[in-house]
């Protein structure tokens, strides 16, 4: 495996479970020393990205035990499949402070010690482009993530930080398993050309590609990593999904 971040002081907010475990792996792998912060960490690395005096103080440790920060990746999130006229405002209100605000609070804080060559990747969604069923409050606050990244990466690239999205269709994890039951999990299938899930390893893959030098001018971007679903139009075929 090649070491695209070799040496690279990276944070994976999210990083115990999920894709963020996935990319705290992925990166360890390539040569990263990563801090995997985390709402179920102890000790330093615990981390509530909502929270600003805990954005504060997990990259200041970072700072104490490394001395810079060169990647940062937003995996930190949460989700719920519930109606629009269904969403009970404390229900939108916690979405937007977890994914939104979470991620602008902890990018906010690196980027002000990030130095040219860094890099930040925030994970979206495919709810952040399509309007898909369900997504009131998780598409708004996956849609914000897109559109403060995109000014993230204007603002920041004098400065040398690159600012990428990753917008992840249905990927099996903990927390897609609790929002999918076995219908919503067959209709995804069946509205994915490659006609599955992905696995958390192929959402990592993209963020050490974003993370290294090979992406050296991709900065604003938002990469879909979803088999194909926000490509497809009307779908003919009547292959067997399952």
């Amino acid at each position: 495996m090649p070491d695209r971040v070799k040496d690279q002081i990276a944070i994976v907010t999210g990083g115990l479970s999920g894709i963020g475990e996935a990319i705290v792996r992925r990166f360890r792998a390539e040569g990263a020393i990563v801090v995997a912060a985390d709402i179920t960490a102890t000790g330093p690395d615990r981390l509530d990205v909502s929270d600003p005096a805990s954005c504060a103080e997990l990259v200041a440790s970072v700072m104490r035990r490394h001395g810079r920060i060169d990647a940062l990746v937003n995996c930190a999130g949460i989700g719920r499949d519930i109606p629009f006229l269904e969403t009970p405002v404390a229900v939108f209100d916690q979405l937007i402070a977890v994914n939104l605000r979470g991620t602008f609070l902890i990018g906010q804080e690196c980027a002000r010690r990030m130095t040219s060559g860094a890099s930040i990747v925030n994970i979206a969604s495919v709810a952040a482009v399509r309007g898909s069923e369900g997504r009131a409050a998780y598409g708004a606050s996956k849609g914000g993530v897109v559109t403060l990244s995109q000014v993230m990466a204007t603002e920041l690239a004098p400065s040398g930080i690159r600012v990428n999205v990753i917008a992840p269709g249905a990927v099996d994890t903990p927390l897609v398993a609790k929002m999918h039951d076995a219908a919503i999990r067959a209709d995804w299938i069946r509205a994915t050309p490659m006609h599955r899930y992905s696995h958390p390893d192929e959402i990592a893959g993209s963020a050490v590609y974003l993370c290294s030098a090979d992406a050296s001018f991709v900065t604003g971007h938002v990469l879909a990593v979803d088999g194909g679903f926000t490509g497809a139009g009307l779908q003919r075929s009547t292959r067997n999904a399952t």
